[in-house]
């Protein structure tokens, strides 16, 4: 057993030297060719620990910030730079989403529940889901509610009635997963493998298995719809996958250790815990430049809209806060 062991941590070493390749160049945010440059930091006071994911609500200038190692979930507006009110007493807040036609901030925990907020951040709605509530989408079809959670299931939520109308089993706990349609994928890094569900119709399509890639957390829609985009922690790798029958049109280095990516035009954004973003090209995978943030921030959030990127920085010597990062045209 010892053996295999080293033989496996050997294995890991060499795939990661193997993805490693020609560093790629690293600039700082506040440097004025860089592709992300910072505006400012806002500060999350008295937040410790991890930070899970974000939210925001476009209409109101707002953004949500799940931080679930302090048990709680941060309210920020974003013209005035500050935080203006905090939900407390949460146990592991991790997935976050806000419904403007409700007008409601929704926050998966890790006891399994799901909460629904007011805009004064009252309490007005619980789900209990059993276990490990997670990340949450927002079908853009009719508005409900998806949770990941448990040891293995995608939940629909309609929020109108604060209601659980269906469970799509994944047979492993979900991570990072997206729509395309009526299509689900799903990374489930217990089962090493990207799972593909029809979600009107419960069940699942198609077990893509992820080989000797691990840890495949985020995952993000391409801009030609036709692909998903995922990154592995080890080896470090960004991966593009054709949804029509799981097959990889490039695996490349990347970063390990990110919990977030996001597409803008033809341009990929791998938050890495590393303490950087790296900025990748869609077309090939390639890495333009890495961007430099803060250790341990891995999870953000990109505004198109607001032509914006949000990286969550925890505590680590500095106060924890949100990287208000501009996107370069």
């Amino acid at each position: 057993m010892l053996g295999l062991f080293r033989s496996s941590i050997l294995l890991a070493g060499m795939l990661s030297v193997a993805a490693c390749g020609k560093a790629p160049l690293s600039l700082s945010a506040s440097d004025p060719s860089s592709p992300l440059r910072l505006e400012r930091k806002i500060i999350l006071a008295e937040v410790r620990g991890r930070i899970d994911h974000l939210a925001i609500d476009e209409g109101g200038g707002r953004l949500f910030v799940a931080e679930v190692e302090n048990g709680s979930v941060d309210e920020i507006d974003l013209r005035a730079g500050k935080v203006i009110g905090r939900i407390s007493g949460l146990r592991e807040p991790q997935g976050v989403a806000y419904l403007p036609a409700q007008k409601e901030l929704v926050v998966a925990c890790g006891d399994g529940s799901v909460r629904f907020f007011s805009t004064d951040r009252r309490l007005i709605a619980r789900i209990d889901l059993g276990d490990d509530a997670d990340d949450v989408r927002i079908d853009p079809r009719n508005g409900h509610i998806l949770v990941g959670y448990g040891k293995g299931a995608i939940a629909t939520i309609d929020p109108a009635h604060h209601r659980l109308i269906g469970r799509l089993p994944l047979g492993g706990h979900p991570e990072g997963f997206q729509q395309v349609g009526t299509r689900l994928f799903a990374n489930v890094p217990d089962r090493g493998a990207i799972i593909a569900a029809d979600l009107d119709r419960g069940v699942v399509q198609a077990t893509w298995r992820t080989g000797l890639h691990r840890l495949n957390f985020p995952m993000a829609v391409a801009p030609d719809g036709k692909h998903i985009l995922l990154a592995y922690r080890l080896p470090a790798a960004l991966a593009s996958i054709k949804i029509a029958d799981g097959t990889s049109d490039f695996v490349v280095p990347s970063c390990g250790d990110s919990d977030d990516l996001y597409v803008d035009g033809q341009r990929i954004f791998v938050i890495c815990g590393a303490g950087h973003v790296n900025v990748q090209r869609w077309a090939s995978g390639d890495t333009e430049v890495s961007v430099e943030t803060a250790p341990g921030a891995r999870t953000g959030l990109i505004s198109i809209r607001r032509h914006e990127l949000y990286v969550a920085a925890p505590a680590r010597g500095d106060p924890a806060a949100i990287w208000v990062l501009a996107i370069a045209p």
